[in-house]
């Protein structure tokens, strides 16, 4: 009996569908699509196999919506037919629609075959949830494919990609069979979301058990060393896997170069690039990327060089990392250079690398040209959202990134960790605190409270709106924490003048394993130029290089100048100076000149003064106004003349100085002696009324502070409404007794006042916060947390 051909059993044993059928799979087979498609349309009579043909070859060249019209139009279609399109969803990372049409096959009474599942499976991802994947679990045990090995190991693969690893180890535990793959599965799983332990302990039984690891296995050991932090453990895989011959396989090479270049082993990551048998543009966009953020910027740019002249695909380029790395590094120029190579490539339409150059143009504060990208996103995710507030907010426009946060939650974008970070850290910036609370409501219905960077936020808003009780709170109750939570901890502590707190969160900090970086330091200097501590600043100066290898950067050196010039001990800072590898700044100067005021360093401050006054780009008034109330001070007009008509020749003008209190949700704002409140006559009232008092508690006012030629009489009147008293007045008629009390001030508080709002603590028995330009000053029964040293 002769054996009949396969075609001819397809076609329903029609020649001449067969015949066409044969013509259109070799069109295909040589990628002649419009060949193929012209055969199609010119095929007197067709079948269902003529159809699957061109879907799939529709499918392989990225034309889903060809495919589903195809599809649509079919007359009669097959198990074959519904599995095709499903797995053409999968690849396309829309594995929602492919589970929508897996639906659509049930109903119509079309029963999946086990390829249909293992092909509906592969497209899971992390969007995925146990809702979607236990029903068809349920339907392929139903069918009987419960013990298909190709079956269980694209479940356990489905459960671990969403994230349902009780559900997978599980599942996994009961199979009967398991292969490398199943293995693989778990092992990828555990080591993809930081289970390594877990990971490790899968891969020795998987050599108990006699399997052959692959090439997957080792990638996700790799991975899971890293996850460890574990530098010997995967120079240990690295001997398995060339014991193994798979130092010849170039995804387990990518996995090596990336376990190398994670742990900043770059002369190692180099030579095993150098020896690598094969490479791909992975390998590449490793290296360039690990070369940039280790501050090899030629060696990267040299070898995006080389890739551009290789035959990899250009869209693959690493055109994101590249972009936030000009972004991160605030360089402009870069990111604009990135940024036409992806256009001349058409890479920019990739919608990672879309969000990238979005980020790139709002971290270098330039949001014209950022929010014409953002408003061309068509299908805006959480990502280019949050790149945009993290811009403004980076860039101080606060305001800015929430309306637009706002506006996000309008189009019902739902934000993730990074967004709310940026959110909190706007609302900090401007001291809001009960928009703090409400985001942080949001971050806990959001399940983001174990999430570090949304934690360490929400202690830098506690602190920044004045409540160190709550930011400590949140520091106590985090589950993990690294150097951005224990340094926004320092942080917290230092500008709220309690040093020794801050002294003593460090030393713990050390003791729980972690090593200090700059801003730790930084917070560490700032406590004890507050608090005047400079034995213990100049010792842990001096540790930074001696026993952290930590190098000063020129805060560090602006803090120690300050903390000494504080202390009056201006010839140790001057010396300090001298050794500096660069030269004194704006910051550096305009603090020894407020110092210079406090000890009546008259001489010292005109040095100050006049390097000051030579920098080109200097139009911040505050030195001016610094050096004009030292001259009137100490009487000298002429001088003080002479100050302000330098001010006037070089364009610069004075800050007004304002206070605002946010009172039930609303934020009030006040200047110097304003009168535009719908309140005013109520708020003299009761400055007057706070005035008696205060004179019975013995208080004179400070008429020095008040630099005009005017009697004494007008000096202290104009003192009674300076703009933070107005606020505090304002706030105490507002609130119920014995509630505290925050003001802010966009500048610093003046001396008289600081000893008024200290009385009026005392008389109102009242917790009162200002947060002035310099620092927080806590008034509590007549006293203040500064201890007067400020």
């Amino acid at each position: 009996m002769k054996l009949v051909d396969a075609r001819i059993v397809k076609t329903a044993f029609d020649p001449e569908i067969c015949n066409y059928n044969f013509k259109l799979k070799n069109f295909l087979r040589t990628a002649q699509i419009s060949e193929a498609r012209q055969l199609f349309d010119e095929m007197p009579r067709r079948n269902t196999c003529s159809v699957n043909m061109m879907i799939s070859c529709y499918l392989k060249s990225d034309n889903l919506s060809y495919a589903r019209e195809l599809f649509d139009n079919m007359d009669e279609r097959t198990a074959v037919s519904w599995t095709i399109l499903i797995g053409g969803y999968a690849r396309s990372n829309q594995c929602m629609e492919g589970f929508n049409l897996y639906a659509e096959m049930c109903k119509s009474g079309m029963k999946p075959d086990a390829v249909t599942f293992a092909t509906l499976l592969s497209g899971c991802d992390e969007t995925m949830t146990r809702r979607e994947i236990n029903p068809v679990h349920a339907h392929i045990t139903k069918l009987g494919y419960g013990s298909d090995l190709a079956v269980c190991n694209s479940l356990v693969d489905s459960y671990c990609k969403s994230q349902n690893f009780d559900l997978a180890f599980q599942f996994f535990k009961d199979m009967v069979t398991r292969d490398t793959i199943t293995f693989n599965s778990m092992i990828a799983g555990y080591s993809k979301e930081g289970l390594n332990k877990e990971a490790i302990k899968l891969f020795s039984e998987l050599q108990h058990n006699g399997f052959r690891p692959s090439d997957f296995t080792f990638a996700a050991l790799l991975r899971a060393s890293v996850g460890l932090a574990d530098v010997t453990l995967g120079q240990q895989v690295h001997g398995l896997v060339i014991k193994a011959n798979f130092i010849w396989d170039v995804f387990v090479g990518n996995a090596l170069l990336d376990f190398y270049s994670k742990h900043d082993y770059v002369d190692s990551m180099r030579k095993f690039f150098d020896e690598m048998l094969e490479l791909d543009g992975v390998s590449y966009n490793i290296m360039i990327t690990s070369y940039a953020w280790n501050g090899h910027l030629e060696e990267s740019h040299s070898l995006f060089r080389e890739l551009q002249l290789s035959k990899f695909s250009r869209r693959n380029f690493p055109f994101a990392t590249l972009l936030s790395i000009a972004a991160n590094k605030q360089e402009l120029e870069m990111g604009r250079q990135i940024h036409a190579q992806t256009i001349v490539t058409s890479a920019d339409s990739d919608i990672q690398v879309e969000n990238s150059i979005v980020d790139m143009y709002a971290k270098c504060g330039r949001f014209q040209e950022a929010n014409i990208i953002f408003s061309n996103i068509t299908a805006k995710s959480s990502v280019p959202w949050t790149a945009m507030i993290s811009g403004y907010a980076q860039q101080g426009f606060n305001d800015e990134a929430l309306i637009l946060f706002n506006e996000m939650r309008r189009e019902n974008v739902y934000g993730d960790q990074a967004t709310f970070a940026s959110t909190v850290r706007a609302s900090a910036n401007l001291a809001l605190l009960s928009l703090g609370k409400q985001l942080h409501s949001s971050i806990i219905r959001a399940g983001f409270m174990s999430n570090v960077h949304c934690g360490s936020a929400l202690l830098d808003m506690y602190a920044k709106c004045g409540s160190l009780k709550d930011a400590i709170a949140i520091f106590k109750e985090m589950p993990n924490r690294n150097n951005v939570s224990w340094n926004a901890m320092l942080s917290a502590y230092a500008q709220n003048g309690e040093g020794k707190s801050t002294l003593r969160s460090f030393e713990e900090m050390i003791k729980s394993g972690l090593n200090p970086d700059p801003v730790s330091f930084l917070g560490v200097l700032t406590a004890c130029s507050h608090c005047g501590l400079v034995d213990e600043a100049l010792q842990y100066f001096n540790s930074m290089t001696q026993t952290y290898n930590v190098i000063p950067r020129k805060d560090h050196y602006a803090c120690m100048v300050d903390v000494l010039c504080r202390k009056g001990r201006f010839k140790e800072a001057e010396s300090l100076m001298s050794e500096m590898p660069f030269e004194p700044d704006e910051i550096m100067w305009s603090s020894i000149l407020n110092s210079c005021r406090i000890h009546k360093n008259q001489e010292f401050a005109k040095k100050a003064a006049d390097e000051l006054f030579n920098m080109d780009m200097l139009r911040d008034a505050a030195a001016y106004v610094t050096m004009s109330n030292i001259y009137a001070e100490a009487g000298d007009w002429k001088h003080v003349s002479k100050v302000k008509k330098a001010m006037r020749e070089r364009g610069v003008q004075k800050v007004p100085a304002y206070s605002w209190v946010e009172i039930e949700r609303k934020v009030h704002i006040f200047s110097a002696n304003d009168r535009t409140h719908p309140l005013n006559e109520e708020i003299r009232r009761k400055i007057n009324n706070l005035g008696k008092l205060m004179e019975e508690e013995g208080y004179k006012p400070d008429t020095s502070v008040v630099l005009q030629n005017m009697d004494d009489e007008l000096k202290a009147e104009s003192l009674k409404y300076h703009s933070e008293r107005l606020a505090i007045a304002f706030a105490l008629i507002s609130t119920p007794e014995g509630s505290p009390i925050l003001v802010m001030k966009n500048l610093r508080a003046c001396i008289d006042c600081h000893a008024a709002i200290k009385v009026i603590s005392k008389i109102v028995q009242r917790e009162i916060t200002v947060r002035d330009s310099s620092r927080f000053h806590h008034f509590k029964d007549g006293t203040c947390s500064c201890g007067d040293f400020w």
